[in-house]
């Protein structure tokens, strides 16, 4: 785990120097709401009876999330563009938690602002697929860049079928950033 945190890190601190040439990279806070799972259960401490039987609590989990985001186009006509974006976001910190995410993102952006993109995400419930839509609300030279992402549960985390589904995530990310 120390290993993980170490490159999660390293890799942070060489692409924030990158980001000042980047359009739209730059900050992003939000939250997610993790649906009745594995991933749910650990957030809410998961529970067992005094058997060591572990007791489904059908609770959904709200975390905070706060991250950067990195972006490339790899076609820009003005009327739409095609985009390459990596978001990092670290959850659960309002709980005392360190519940970093990766997502690696391909998708397009139409003139007007509107967005979607997918791609797979890495977190502590293992790999699967992010599928975002969203929009960038403009105000000058100031982006304000609103994203709604979906990460469906699957049926166990790591492979491993003892912790049972893992419940999906649903976001809603907020940045901000200025064009040069």
């Amino acid at each position: 785990m120390k290993k993980i945190v170490l490159i999660l890190a390293l890799a942070l601190a060489i692409l924030t120097a990158n980001a000042q040439i980047q359009k739209l990279g730059g900050p992003r806070i939000g939250f997610t709401i993790l649906t009745h799972g594995s991933s749910s259960d650990f957030i809410n401490d998961r529970e067992e009876d005094s058997d060591g039987v572990y007791i489904e609590n059908q609770k959904m989990a709200f975390i905070s999330q706060y991250g950067w985001q990195w972006e490339s186009r790899f076609l820009d006509d003005g009327d739409i563009a095609g985009l390459v974006e990596w978001v990092v976001l670290v959850g659960g910190m309002e709980q005392g938690m360190f519940l970093p995410a990766v997502s690696s993102l391909v998708g397009v952006r139409m003139g007007s602002g509107f967005e979607v993109a997918g791609g797979p995400n890495l977190s502590l419930s293992g790999i699967g697929m992010v599928f975002t839509v969203g929009k960038n609300f403009q105000s000058g030279n100031l982006n304000l860049p609103l994203n709604i992402a979906f990460v469906p549960g699957k049926s166990s985390a790591w492979g491993g079928d003892d912790n049972g589904p893992t419940g999906a995530r649903i976001s809603l990310i907020l940045g901000f950033n200025m064009n040069k």
